[in-house]
């Protein structure tokens, strides 16, 4: 009650409205003070009138929302006061040291925590009466009620002011009430039923309750909800605000480690996302659980980030060059000779069905064997291919024709591990968590993500999400130090005046984020070639490079001939062009002619075909093979005073056909 009064003491009578002034005597009489505080205080008050206090306190009767001594207490912070730690407090004691609410109705208590926590149309798991008791006597909570929205749950707080029982069930008071603080979906209660990944628990009970309010207040942490557990600890529901329950891990795992940096004892089992908490306004024991204080601290978790020092915020810490060049760090290994490091990250775009994957498929055997791959070394290592397109049986039969079509030993077939999660891939920022449990100190060299589509977060045309996309293949490399090699098709449309690294479909960030981007496309072949070289199933390709960490290297064409890519040792695909491409299409047009020439076809024509009984165009066409339209143009262009052309027929111009 000290802290009432104190904070009383600091507001000045004379300064407060009416309304104000009747205010603090109804919080006054409803904290059990006598008329005698509030009309002292009162004569304090130039319009000061003997008797009122005590008329108007006799009006002052109960309601279902009653003013309580809270109200003063933030009415005197708002004017600057600050409340006082007078050391332990009894577990019985109002707790009021906020300047909030103290909500001393039950009913107020739970209703304001459900509104500070929930949406109205969002399900809230409680357990009131469902426990069950262990030999040393201490009670355990069941599953309880998970099928209930928060509106729901105040409507009948509302319907019953004065019996929460009768709102949400009747407990053991030895046992008291539990509330899970994340929402649910209504159809069960663990992790995976939570909804969204708001809050986390803090709780440390080594420490007495003044102490745990101190604490929480001076590390300014951003609490929701601030209950007292009727025991030994204050329930600190903190906000997380959470994308993805990954992310929920990672931001509780930074918060839980600060904290203990501060020199708190946590209790560690309250990490997950489905954690119960103490139930406010419920009895234990012959104690209230009370609902201490809301939206104490920052608002949200980035702004309580942006409150803490540098050596705090979980970023590493500036380097000076000069410390660094006394002892500079080793670069890593590079994995594939000249392109990437292990590490690193590296993209391969393409045209759809051009034989990226097999093209990939054939890294993932020169990794796991030791080999060249389209004549880059690469070092040999465990590699990871995350199938996410095809089923797992054509994988393996993939792999096998492969390993058949090289001509190579299966020496270390073990070195490949394939994850088929086709029909089963989640969005990156989901995944990649999984990925790091299954790989983390297993020694893989890298892994291979076939292709990027079915795992994209968010929108690939957009560079905010495909930032946050591609950081994931960062987190992964981090903590796993394997390298990551993915694919992408290109953009709709001709690719072939595109820069090689603009040709990925999306986001530039496909362009920049990547430590080598790899660019596969086809060429046109030339009739020689076609007519002498290749058999008909068999395409051309030229790979370019852009690379962050080693010079480009010289582009290298190729031929994809079923299922494997091969080296154009023989560079038949040297003067070939990109297909597509300007010099391509100039290279398939017809020559341009002279005059001389055309008329030389036209005599020839005439000549082969003297003995025609009837000469047309269309002979004459066949003949020198060209069409019908171009040999009239040519006839005409030589000879309009010689010949006459008429219904496709030519005949000499004799001459009545001058004057008819």
């Amino acid at each position: 009650m000290n802290n009432i009064l104190d904070a009383l003491s600091s507001l000045n009578v004379a300064d407060l409205s009416y309304q104000e002034w009747i205010n603090v005597g109804m919080a006054l009489k409803r904290e059990g003070f006598p008329v005698q505080v509030w009309d002292s205080w009162s004569r304090n008050d130039p319009r000061y009138k003997d008797g009122l206090c005590e008329k108007k306190w006799r009006t002052f009767g109960s309601c279902p929302s009653p003013v309580t001594g809270g109200t003063i207490v933030q009415m005197a912070k708002d004017r600057g006061w600050k409340p006082s730690h007078k050391g332990p407090m009894a577990f019985d004691d109002v707790i009021e040291y906020d300047g909030d609410e103290d909500y001393s109705s039950p009913v107020l208590q739970l209703r304001t925590y459900l509104e500070t926590l929930f949406e109205p149309d969002e399900y809230v798991s409680y357990v009131t009466s469902d426990v069950w008791k262990d030999d040393d006597g201490k009670y355990f909570p069941k599953k309880g009620v998970y099928r209930k929205t928060a509106k729901q749950i105040i409507d009948a707080l509302d319907k019953y002011p004065g019996d929460l029982g009768a709102a949400v069930g009747d407990w053991k008071d030895e046992a008291g009430a539990w509330i899970r603080f994340n929402p649910v979906d209504g159809m069960g209660i663990k992790n995976e039923n939570v909804t969204a990944c708001r809050y986390t628990l803090v709780e440390s009970d080594t420490m007495s309750i003044d102490e745990q309010y101190k604490a929480y207040t001076d590390l300014n942490l951003p609490i929701a909800a601030l209950v007292f557990s009727g025991g030994k600890s204050l329930h600190a529901i903190v906000r997380i605000n959470a994308s993805s329950p990954e992310q929920f891990r990672d931001r509780v795992d930074f918060l839980y480690s600060y904290l203990e940096k501060k020199g708190l004892t946590l209790d560690k089992q309250n990490r997950n996302l489905s954690r119960l908490s103490r139930m406010p306004g419920v009895t234990r024991n012959g104690k209230v659980q009370r609902l201490v204080a809301v939206n104490l601290g920052p608002k949200d978790w980035e702004s309580w980030i942006e409150t803490l020092d540098e050596s705090d915020d979980g970023l590493p810490n500036f380097l000076n060059l000069a410390d660094a060049a006394k002892d500079p760090p080793p670069l890593l290994p590079v994995l594939i000779d000249g392109v990437l490091r292990c590490g690193h990250k590296m993209i391969i775009a393409g045209a759809s069905k051009a034989g990226k994957s097999f093209l990939l498929l054939e890294l993932v055997i020169a990794i796991a064997e030791g080999l060249e791959w389209l004549g880059f070394k690469c070092r040999q290592g465990k590699v990871l291919y995350i199938n996410l397109e095809i089923d797992p049986a054509s994988c393996i039969n993939r792999l096998l024709k492969i390993y058949e079509a090289l001509g190579i030993e299966q020496k270390h077939m073990e070195n490949i591990v394939i994850w088929n999660l086709r029909g089963k891939a989640l969005p990156l920022d989901k995944l990649s968590p999984k990925l790091i449990r299954r790989m983390e100190n297993k020694g893989y060299t890298a892994f291979v993500l076939d292709p990027i589509y079915k795992v994209i977060t968010g929108d690939e045309n957009n560079a905010s999400d495909m930032g946050a996309f591609c950081n994931e293949f960062d987190k992964v490399c981090e903590a796993t130090g394997a390298s990551a090699i993915y694919c992408h098709h290109h953009s709709k449309g001709g690719q072939a005046e595109k820069d090689s690294k603009d040709r990925a479909s999306g986001s530039g960030v496909f362009a920049r984020d990547p430590d080598a981007i790899l660019d596969m496309i086809q060429l046109d072949l030339s009739d020689d070639v076609k007519n002498n070289v290749v058999d008909d199933d068999e395409t051309g390709w030229r790979l370019t490079g852009d690379l962050r960490e080693f010079k480009n290297f010289k582009p290298r064409n190729f031929w994809f001939k079923y299922p494997i890519h091969v080296l154009d040792k023989f560079q038949y695909l040297e003067g070939s062009y990109v297909h597509g491409s300007k010099q391509a299409n100039l290279a398939k047009s017809p020559k341009r002619t002279t005059r001389e020439q055309r008329r030389d076809r036209v005599d020839a024509a005439f000549e082969a075909l003297q003995l025609e009984p009837k000469l047309t165009v269309k002979k004459m066409a066949d003949y020198t093979g060209c069409t019908e339209l171009t040999m009239r143009r040519y006839i005409n262009e030589s000879y309009s005073d010689k010949y006459m052309i008429k219904n496709g027929i030519v005949s000499l111009i004799g001459p009545r056909d001058f004057y008819h």
